[in-house]
């Protein structure tokens, strides 16, 4: 599996937009812009995914690790 950047992302959707507009076939029109939805939603699953999985990261128990053990 290819870890694209966010940055990569843009960059593909750019190139997509632009081929989009200046291709004069119809037929390979559809294609880019087929991809281009399949891109934009696997990059909304991705996010989601990680927004899920970061907030699974945090069981909600905080530790605080005031070192006071100098006090006593």
């Amino acid at each position: 599996m290819v870890n694209f950047t966010s940055q990569d992302i843009t960059i593909i959707e750019r190139a997509l937009r632009t081929a989009m507009k200046h291709e004069q076939e119809e037929n390979r029109s559809r294609d880019y812009r087929e991809v281009l939805l399949k891109l934009q939603e696997s990059a909304e699953q991705a996010l989601k995914l990680n927004a899920r999985t970061t907030l699974e990261d945090h069981d909600g128990i905080r530790y605080d690790y005031d070192d006071s053990s100098d006090l006593m």
